[in-house]
């Protein structure tokens, strides 16, 4: 499967991100203060787009084998766990009718060690680390209400400039929608699927998961179908 032309859309938006933080920390140095072994972002819950979670899942297996996937692999599968379960209660939270943005303050308060940090405090795929890690620390707002780092020295209350993750959002799931278009996927909702960085990294992303049929798969169903044309002939 040959997704190079999307990845590369997706690296344009990656490097803005980049590009916009650098800025912003340029202008605003005495208020960002992220630097080496800072790890407040990689306790933080958050999930990532389709595009987002397939490049990074194949990058995270072309960059580790052997004993040392498995190890993060291990560590993924133990953090992912930890994520469903909060996930589980608070949909239970929601279907009991409690206050939904109650339970989005409570999800964000929620602390779960990233399974790519490493003894070190420092990221095992920092060179293809999620959109969300490369703004933690910078102003971002989406849905009209801003977020920042708490570690952050940005005033409440002060005008910063801030990164419009909605933007982002929609240019994700756009990318997302052209792959799914052009893969000939069966599970047209694909491009609307977020899932945690653990749950990235544990899925192979083969043309099973991607509802994508192979070609003798489709040799089968075309033999099949000139069979029966065959048959109601007769």
């Amino acid at each position: 499967m040959e997704f190079s032309t999307f990845f590369e859309k997706y690296k344009k938006i990656v490097e803005a991100a980049d590009k916009v933080f650098e800025q912003i920390r340029k202008e605003h140095s005495n208020c960002v203060k992220c630097k080496i072994e800072c790890s407040d972002c990689c306790h933080a819950l958050f999930d990532i787009s389709f595009v987002e979670a397939l490049y990074i899942s194949l990058k995270f297996r072309e960059t580790f084998n052997g004993p040392e996937l498995d190890k993060l692999l291990e560590k993924a599968n133990k953090a992912d766990r930890q994520i469903y379960k909060l996930k589980k209660e608070a949909y239970r939270d929601f279907k009991e009718g409690k206050d939904e943005t109650a339970i989005f303050e409570k999800m964000a308060e929620e602390r779960i060690r990233c399974p790519m940090l490493n003894e070190s405090n420092q990221c095992d795929i920092y060179e293809f680390r999620p959109i969300t890690c490369r703004l933690y620390g910078v102003p971002t707002a989406i849905g009209g209400k801003g977020h920042t780092c708490g570690l952050s020295g940005f005033t409440k209350g002060e005008s910063y400039p801030t990164v419009n993750l909605d933007a982002i959002h929609q240019a994700l799931f756009n990318i997302s929608s052209e792959i799914v278009k052009h893969i000939g996927s069966k599970y047209s909702g694909l491009p609307e699927m977020v899932v945690p960085l653990s749950m990235a990294l544990l899925t192979v992303y083969d043309e099973e998961f991607l509802g994508i049929d192979s070609d003798e798969k489709k040799k089968d169903a075309s033999d099949e179908e000139g069979k029966k044309d065959d048959e109601s002939g007769q």
